[in-house]
């Protein structure tokens, strides 16, 4: 945060406090869903982990 003209340091931890209590501290783990097991990625498969399960169970009119 930029700072006011005329702030003194006290002001300012109080005023950057003030906006971590409010916003929320941005260096927290986010949710389940920001990861790819959140996503139904197994563990250690990584991306695309379910390729192979995905081409053997194509449907007939699939081909």
């Amino acid at each position: 945060m930029a700072e006011r003209p005329g702030e003194t340091a006290q002001q300012r931890r109080e005023r950057l406090r003030r906006a971590a209590e409010i916003l929320g501290d941005p260096g927290t783990p986010g949710s389940r869903d920001d990861s790819d097991v959140g996503w139904g990625d197994e563990p250690g498969r990584g991306a695309g982990g379910n390729d192979d399960d995905l081409r053997r169970n194509v449907p007939p009119h699939h081909g």
